[in-house]
């Protein structure tokens, strides 16, 4: 009987340990994204809106070039279907719970 109970408690202990760390990442991910957003926001308008010697404007055109792609990888990452490894670890520890007959 004290088998099952501490068989339940590391399934809840896993279970609570895994959605502390798809919090974590996701606010990491997140952060990461809003950096790379407003850093491109800075470059286009150090770009457009501000006088600047020549020499500079030609390095923020490169600059600029440059976070397209990192916003397109971005953008990628959000909105295109993924495999995520919390998920898979998610799936694997609930058929783990629902067959053994604790969850």
């Amino acid at each position: 009987m004290n088998d099952g109970l501490e068989d339940t408690d590391l399934q809840t202990k896993k279970f609570e340990q895994l959605e502390v760390r798809r919090k974590r990442n996701w606010f990491a991910r997140y952060i990461v994204t809003l950096i790379i957003v407003f850093t491109f926001l800075i470059l286009i308008v150090l770009l457009f809106f501000r006088l600047v010697p020549t020499e500079a404007r030609d390095l923020l055109n490169i600059l600029v070039g440059a976070y397209v792609a990192v916003l397109a990888k971005t953008t990628d990452y959000w909105f295109k279907e993924k495999e995520d490894p919390e998920i898979a670890e998610g799936k694997v520890l609930h058929e783990n719970g629902n067959g053994n007959g604790n969850g």
